[in-house]
């Protein structure tokens, strides 16, 4: 079969998978997800075989060390994974939720409910962990998923799709419900974009700028995007230096590639010499590189001059770039132009100044002494995440089961018919 057909095929059976899923109810559903997460535990060598493979191929091709995190698995992250697929499982079903309900004055009763998107298309690069996560949420709410993964984690990925789909197949769901597209060609990818004959309803991007910009600038079928994680810390001046010190060293270093990751710092002026001195004499204790501006070089000796490029780099690495601002305004201002809207934080002891930083700066998450590596669906009690979604419409913030639906208004009559 050539690719252009398999790919088709594809859609075609995920479309049809969908009508049985929008069909099926919350209690199938959940059982399903029941049991893909025991069949995760039931299949955990074969997955840690595979990802070990992948590993052994990441290191000879000298991947970085953040990309070799990202895509590492072990005991404890294989259990996490499972236990966020059974979080998912327990959660309230997104599905045939009222939203709103009104009476005419003619008689007519008008409803509007949740219903799922239909078809959904993930595609993601290094983290095998996507694939359990991205499988979840889109069964919980009642979507058929077609997962593309790189090729960097696609032994991982297609011992994780099997787990997953070993657990389906057990219940009364098809098992395509969850297909992954596991050949190598990157032709593939392109296909998918083009909405494989109209069957893909959704494509959402999981990975770097690259990615993200391809998928945005080809694609025929509407996007939720997520863009890259240009993360801010701000140090007001009524920061406290026991909470700054621990959080900033948290959020940067913590995992350095993740997308919830610090990249930028902003210490107010009048406290660079005192606060911003210990944050920054310990991030470089942790062997983080310091990219200041003038006044940070000259505090710091490790630190080195920081270009124009540096404001706007997402490292994924133990690289920060930090900046003295005089004030809330200028250090929103800062975010203003150089931040992604993905994740921003004040550290400050005046809840004052906090609340007005939450409310001016527009991003996905805004947060208050709390580490931006909490920027994560799990962490918001969604179970799992897609991703975190950048655009203004119609999700924003970790993409959970409950954004993955969309909805329907339902029109209930008995007999009126319009002047």
């Amino acid at each position: 079969m050539s690719l252009d057909a398999l790919m088709l095929e594809m859609g075609k059976s995920a479309r049809a998978a969908a009508g049985q899923l929008r069909e099926a109810s919350a209690q199938v559903r959940c059982c399903a997800l029941e049991a893909a997460a025991q069949s995760l535990c039931d299949h955990r060598s074969k997955i840690l075989d595979a990802n070990a493979c992948d590993l052994a191929a990441a290191q000879a091709a000298g991947l970085s060390a953040p990309v070799i995190d990202r895509l590492r698995l072990d005991s404890g992250r294989l259990d996490a994974m499972a236990r966020g697929v059974a979080a998912i499982a327990r959660q309230a079903d997104p599905v045939g939720q009222i939203l709103a309900q009104w009476p005419r004055p003619n008689g007519l009763t008008i409803t509007r409910m949740t219903t799922p998107i239909g078809v959904i298309g993930v595609i993601y690069e290094s983290r095998p962990n996507v694939t359990a996560d991205a499988a979840a949420l889109c069964l919980k709410s009642a979507n058929a998923a077609i997962l593309r993964c790189g090729s960097e984690a696609r032994e991982s990925a297609r011992a994780i799709h099997a787990a997953f789909v070993a657990g389906v197949a057990a219940t009364t769901l098809p098992p395509t419900s969850v297909q992954l597209v596991a050949v190598p060609s990157r032709d593939a990818v392109g296909l998918m974009l083009q909405g494989l004959g109209g069957n893909l309803d959704l494509i959402v991007p999981r990975g770097g700028k690259s990615l993200t910009a391809r998928v945005m600038a080809d694609a025929r079928v509407p996007v939720l995007a997520h863009l890259e994680g240009l993360v801010h810390i701000y140090l007001h001046a009524g920061a406290d230096i026991a909470k700054a010190r621990a959080l900033v060293h948290n959020a940067k270093m913590r995992r350095t590639g993740i997308c919830g990751a610090a990249e930028t710092l902003l210490i107010d002026r009048s406290i660079l010499a005192t606060v911003g001195a210990a944050v920054l004499s310990e991030l470089v204790a942790s062997g983080c590189q310091i990219r200041g501006d003038e006044e940070v070089c000259q505090l710091i000796a490790e630190a080195v001059p920081a270009s124009e490029e540096d404001w706007r780099t997402e490292y994924l690495d133990a690289i920060i770039a930090v900046r003295c601002v005089d004030g809330p305004k200028d250090a929103i201002a800062h975010i203003e132009h150089y931040g992604s809207q993905h994740t921003d934080c004040i550290v400050t002891e005046d809840a004052l100044v906090a609340e007005e930083f939450l409310r001016k700066v527009d991003s996905a998450i805004v947060m208050w002494n709390a580490s931006t590596q909490f920027a994560d669906g799990g962490e918001f009690g969604m179970g799992a995440e897609i991703g975190i979604a950048t655009g203004r419409l119609h999700a924003r913030g970790p993409v959970g089961a409950e954004q993955l639906v969309t909805f329907k208004y339902v029109v209930r009559g008995d007999g009126q018919c319009r002047d």
